[in-house]
């Protein structure tokens, strides 16, 4: 996992395209890990019609990275003076036959292994991966305005149309036990050859958080309870979280509180660093300076518990001006974050001289 007794909490940066500009961009910011967003060859096929081998990495069913294309794009990285750290994660079209036990699930799980074996060969140490229903059930409702007019995404479960309702191409309920069951199978199947191949994966929350179910399909990973259950179902040094401090914060829960727990466990891969205003059933996103938790205090909480490895801003608002991949929030938010990162660093310091001086 990414903990020692030396912390080195940085800030990385999920992005999807890997153009040369998006690179200098994020280098500017003073980021130093890319997580390349997976872009979903069947879900999104328009994308990579053009491609040229360093726009972004293609990741479907049927189109998994080789080595050497994995290998390429960790040099272009490297290139821009940054370090490709892993995937961000599956996409849906790899895990979903998983998930609901279609017929599809053994050959998916063959392609999931494929593709662990490939990050580990090209030297990429982190594959992340969620396990929620995202083409079938909503994750958000409607937008809301945050400081200054800036956009923000937001939930609010009175806005769902029909949320105990199973959505198409779902033509039966599944009970809690029958996805953990498949869960298990996944762990089973995929960890022993994460171990192999000394990648980690990494485990995202449901989102939205604390619903049992939602569209009638049972939601694993909504409280801190199932993240353990996961954890122990099949032990492994090389599976942890994709600690979304957002998706926490949704549910309501103490944040260095989560932190300590997970850290003192050594269960934290990396993190996600977002915030909301609200709980579950009603929150919407906001900038990283004003949500439910103080950024300095899980800061701290970080160096705590020995996490070395990156923050990644995740959801942003969008700012005036920015493009879709919202350029200008992200930047805010990476250089926030440099510089929380840096004053408690350099608190840290100071006091360790002044013990040693006394």
């Amino acid at each position: 996992m990414c903990q020692n007794n030396n912390s080195s909490v940085r800030v990385g940066v999920r992005t999807r395209s890997l153009a040369k500009s998006r690179l200098r961009y994020i280098k500017q910011l003073g980021a130093t890990d890319i997580f390349v967003d997976h872009a979903d060859t069947e879900e999104e096929p328009d994308e990579f019609n053009d491609r040229d081998g360093t726009d972004t990495i293609a990741v479907g069913p049927n189109q998994i990275p080789s080595v050497s294309e994995l290998e390429a794009a960790r040099s272009h990285i490297e290139d821009a003076g940054l370090s490709f750290a892993g995937i961000q994660s599956l996409p849906y079209s790899m895990y979903g036959d998983i998930m609901f036990d279609r017929d599809g699930a053994t050959e998916a799980i063959e392609q999931v292994k494929t593709l662990i074996r490939n990050l580990g060969e090209a030297d990429i140490p982190i594959l992340g991966y969620q396990w929620n229903p995202r083409s079938v059930v909503p994750m958000r409702t409607n937008p809301v305005q945050t400081r200054g007019g800036a956009e923000a995404t937001a939930f609010d479960y009175d806005e769902l149309d029909n949320p105990d309702e199973l959505p198409p191409g779902i033509n039966r309920e599944y009970t809690e036990e029958e996805f953990w069951q498949y869960y298990q199978r996944f762990l089973e199947e995929t960890l022993p050859v994460a171990e192999e191949a000394s990648v980690d994966l990494a485990l995202h929350p449901a989102d939205p958080p604390g619903l049992e179910s939602l569209g009638g399909i049972p939601r694993l990973f909504r409280n801190i309870e199932n993240f353990e259950k996961a954890m122990d179902l099949v032990p492994s040094d090389n599976h942890g979280l994709k600690l979304c401090l957002g998706c926490f914060s949704q549910m309501g829960e103490d944040i260095p509180e989560v932190i300590r727990r997970f850290g003192e466990r050594d269960e934290i891969v990396f993190i996600h660093f977002r915030d909301v205003i609200g709980t579950v059933p009603t929150f919407h996103e906001t900038f990283v300076d004003m949500g439910n938790f103080e950024t300095t205090t899980v800061i701290r909480a970080l160096h705590d518990v020995g996490y070395d490895g990156p923050v990644i801003p995740d959801h942003v608002p969008k700012m005036q001006g920015d493009d879709d991949w919202q350029h200008r929030a992200r930047g805010f938010t990476v250089g926030y974050l440099r510089g929380v990162i840096d004053t408690v660093r350099t608190s840290r310091q100071r006091k360790v001289g002044e013990y040693e001086l006394n």
